[in-house]
């Protein structure tokens, strides 16, 4: 359904982005990755990213839900590997 490296190179940038991010404690840094994924994600597959936004508008690029679309994110892809 979806190309096997558009899946992995998703997963790969989500996770080490969601590493950094979970345990930083620098509100710059954290920024800095919510802007880089929310950047990744307006090149990435659109039938991927919308699959794993599951219909939600502004999925991975809303600083409120941040933390647990990226939770989300990974735990799809994770399962799509």
């Amino acid at each position: 359904m979806f190309c096997k490296d558009s899946i992995e190179s998703a997963y790969c940038f989500f996770h080490q982005k969601w590493r950094v991010y979970a345990h930083s404690t620098i509100p710059s840094q954290k920024d800095d990755i919510e802007y880089a994924i929310s950047s990744y994600v307006q090149d990435m597959d659109k039938a991927l990213y919308s699959h794993i936004a599951h219909g939600k508008e502004d999925f991975l690029c809303e600083h409120l839900t941040f933390a647990s679309d990226m939770q989300s994110a990974l735990h799809d892809l994770e399962n799509m590997m």
